[in-house]
This record gives structure tokens, sequence and C-alpha cells, in this order.
């Protein structure tokens, strides 16, 4: 069982000023206690369950790299980038430049995107649902394509890339990992299934059925089931009224369970060093959880 933390708020104390100082060392510290990776959102504004539009919001790939510099060892990527706020061509070009300059440790966490709000407050086009999800496999397809090194043109019904060119080539092997983010069961895990290298559902009692779904998908795309990691994002309190290390590992050991390998945590004070302690313990504790089907071999 392998522990992320994904950094969903930038309210930190001591205003702007303070923001770049206390990302680099959660950056930091998150790498020194054994995370296996650091995630955040791909927004612009902060999301509702989140708090309000108007709290501090950093762009996604500024902040990753920013991260990769403070760090040696961790994954970096976006829970997740939504297809509609960047040209495949760009997002290939962005995350590739991530994948370099961190020496290998880039994620393309993708997903069809939901905040209508944001989008018309910024001005990106929103286009109904299913153009999305069209618009997200052609990006899978694209991706894939372009990192393969084949320059040959893609012609979509939504994009159209001449020559795919990337310059210099990622440095993961044979390709950043691929994470589709969400939980929809006849769209969104069939495309799991088709191309990515992991899922990332949310931490509810419904693991089960949707693990049990993206096994159905894998089995009708002939593809193993036991190649895609199973992750879990979960909104678990390590600290103050009601968190302890303790409820954390008994939740990881559930989900270990029922077949998740990666579990990535929000934690509400994560700028608080006393978290970062605690993740350590966590780590420690998890790593010795093997999840269902999993052998140590």
């Amino acid at each position: 069982m392998r522990i992320g933390l994904t950094v969903t708020s930038f309210s930190w104390p001591g205003g702007p000023e303070a923001i770049g100082p206390t990302l680099g060392r959660v950056a930091r510290d998150a790498d020194e206690a054994g995370l296996a990776s650091l995630w955040v959102m791909d927004h612009f504004w902060q999301i509702p369950m989140n708090g309000a539009e108007d709290e501090p919001m950093l762009e996604g790939y500024s902040a990753l790299a920013f991260a990769a510099a403070h760090t040696r060892r961790l994954r970096l990527g976006t829970l997740v980038t939504g297809v509609i706020y960047r040209h495949p061509g760009v997002l290939l070009k962005t995350v590739t430049t991530l994948d370099v300059l961190s020496g290998g440790r880039a994620w393309l966490g993708i997903g069809a995107g939901w905040y209508d709000a944001e989008a018309a407050g910024l001005g990106i086009p929103f286009p109904p649902v299913a153009e999305r999800f069209e618009r997200l496999e052609e990006t899978l397809r694209i991706v894939r394509h372009a990192w393969t090194g084949d320059t040959r043109p893609f012609e979509g019904r939504h994009y159209s890339l001449q020559r795919p060119l990337v310059s210099p080539a990622p440095l993961s092997g044979p390709r950043p990992p691929i994470l589709v983010g969400g939980s929809g069961e006849r769209k969104t895990l069939r495309l799991v299934a088709k191309y990515a290298d992991a899922c990332n559902l949310f931490d509810t009692p419904e693991v089960p059925h949707k693990l049990t779904v993206l096994r159905e998908h894998c089995e009708r795309e002939g593809r193993p089931y036991d190649e895609i990691e199973k992750t879990v994002v979960a909104r678990l309190p390590l600290t103050g009224p009601g968190g302890s290390v303790d409820q954390c590992a008994d939740r990881c050991e559930e989900l270990a369970a029922h077949g998740i390998e990666h579990i990535i945590l929000s934690i509400p004070d994560v700028h608080d060093p006393r978290s970062m302690d605690r993740l350590a313990e966590l780590v420690a504790r998890a790593g010795k959880l093997i999840p269902a089907g999993r052998s140590l071999a």
C-alpha cells in the first residue's frame, strides 16, 4: 500500500507571500516522509467542496514544477486535469516538460472536467458532457500515440495534429503513467480499462462495486486487470478532533482488502508540521499492507 498526498487548499497562515515557502516545505517534508506521490488539483478557482471560489488557488502544473525543484523522489501529478483546459498538443508538452525537469517523476492525471462555473468565469469553452468524454478519449489516444515517438498526423473528430513531435522525450519509461480520474461506470471506467495505467476513485462504500465494474471492462477490452493501479483519494484527518494515525491506518487496511494499492490523502491541515510527522508514521504502517490479489513477490 502506497500513500500519496494531495494539496487542495492554499489558504495558509501568512497570506499569498507565504504560499511559496509553505508549499516548498510541504513538498520537502512529504518527500522525506517517504510518501509515494504529491498531487494538486488542476483548477483555477477553489472548488465548492473545499471553500469559497475566491480563495487562493495555484495553476496546477506551475505548482508541480515548483514542487519538483524541492523534491527528489516523489511522483507528481494533477487530480485531475480537465480535458477542456488545454489543447492535447500543449498538454503533451506540459507534462513532458514536468517529467524531464523532475527526472522522470510525472504522472498525467486527466478527466472529463466538471466545473462549469469556473469555465464560464474564465471564458473556457465547456461543451456538453458527451463531447467532453469524446475529447477525453481523443486526448488519451493522442498522448499514447505521441509518447511512442510516432510523429505521424493524428486526425480525430475534435483534434487534428499534423506532427505531434515531442522533444525532448519523457524520461519516464516507456512514458509518463496515465491516471484517469472518476468513477462513472459506462464511460470513465471503460476509458481506464482501454487507455490508462491507473484509476482514481473517491473513498466511498461503492469502491468494491466500482472495482468490479472496472474488472468487467478490462475483460471486454482484453486487458489484464492487474495492470491497472487502483488508487483512491480520501479525506482523512491526522490531527485535530477525531484525527489519528490509528483511524487512518484502519481505513487503509479496509481499502487494501478491497484491492486498493495507492491512497492519496487530502488532509485539512497539511501545512501543520505535525501532520507530516503523522504521515510518516502512516507510511510505515501502510507499507506492510498488501492489497487483495497481490503478493510481496
